[in-house]
């Protein structure tokens, strides 16, 4: 049933994408065909917002899954390991910045970390590295940099941000969880595809498969993200919205709820984010940036599946707080 599921989800996906192709290909003779005079022109805006994210953000998911492809397929989670002190503070320093070398999306990194944990590494530097990882890599950097060419001091922004509150979170975490078994006593099985081992066989085979395979696996986010968000710029009250967007104090919490909802893949959730440039502050934009790769509606499911349920509820708390208050306070200094 569950295979069956997903690939109902990635048809639908699929199924949509074309739709709007078509429409975004023959706009011309739809316009002029008669047929097409009852269709509210609100819907062709919603198919215009749709393409315009989805046609800026593939080439930056393409070259995500394929690196997450090699990171797979090549590194061991025994390299990653041997580079973290084991000074039990010490070690969030480069944990935080490891996705500068292994830039693992959120899809691929929870498996990787319930394996490294499993062999050894400390719960704490686990979830510092599940957090900042699908963020601080040069992938996003890049991502967020081109989606915010009139505003270059985003992408530094969110790094620096991802950067702190992941530590912060860690060390929280550290705390309150020290004493406890925070990983499921389960038996070893392959949940998903990123846990698969590559000891044997064609390395660049399996590559390929793991890079298509995670690319129909997070497009199907892209494409419902960005079809939320297109729905949300044509439809919702644009009053509203502006009331709320330049709330220094509501407007971060709103973009973190709304990046939960729409689990798009940080490759390209700043393509999302800057289609949202006109009605919210940068502090909001910030905020959806940051937390939607560390806690969405998929990777809190892939979580509990790994993970006790109490650690995975504090967890989310723990991020949502800290998140929420890094950002405000840089709100605060730089006055975004």
């Amino acid at each position: 049933m569950t295979n069956l599921s997903k690939r109902l989800k990635d048809s639908v996906s699929f199924l949509l994408f074309c739709s709007f192709i078509f429409l975004f290909l023959f706009a011309e003779m739809v316009n002029t065909n008669p047929i097409f005079d009852h269709i509210p022109s609100s819907f062709f805006n919603v198919n215009t917002i749709f393409l315009s994210i989805i046609l800026e953000a593939i080439p930056f998911i393409l070259l995500g899954v394929f690196v997450s492809a090699l990171i797979q397929t090549f590194v061991s989670e025994n390299a990653i390991q041997r580079l973290l002190p084991r000074n039990v503070y010490l070690a969030v320093i480069p944990a935080a910045l490891l996705g500068l070398i292994f830039p693992i999306c959120e899809c691929a990194i929870i498996p990787v970390v319930r394996r490294l944990i499993k062999k050894g590494m400390p719960a704490h530097v686990g979830v510092v590295f599940m957090l900042s990882a699908p963020i601080i890599n040069p992938v996003v950097y890049a991502s967020t940099y081109f989606a915010f060419q009139s505003t270059p001091y985003m992408a530094n922004a969110r790094m620096v941000i991802s950067f702190i509150s992941a530590m912060v979170i860690g060390l929280v975490m550290y705390r309150l969880c020290k004493e406890d078994t925070i990983l499921k006593e389960r038996k070893e099985r392959h949940h998903h595809h990123h846990d698969h081992h590559h000891t044997r066989g064609n390395k660049f085979a399996d590559t390929l498969y793991h890079a298509s395979d995670e690319l129909f696996d997070t497009g199907k986010y892209l494409f419902i993200g960005a079809f939320c968000a297109s729905l949300f710029q044509t439809f919702l009250d644009r009053n509203l919205l502006l009331s709320i967007g330049t709330s220094s104090t509501l407007a971060p919490g709103v973009m973190m709820g709304f990046a939960y909802i729409l689990s798009v893949c940080s490759n390209a959730d700043a393509f999302v984010a800057a289609s949202f440039g006109s009605t919210f502050s940068k502090g909001a934009l910030l905020a959806f940036l940051v937390f939607g790769p560390m806690i969405d509606i998929k990777n809190t499911l892939m979580l509990f599946a790994y993970f006790r349920k109490r650690f995975v509820v504090s967890l989310a708390i723990v991020t949502f707080i800290c998140v929420y208050l890094t950002v405000y306070l840089f709100q605060l200094i730089f006055h975004f």
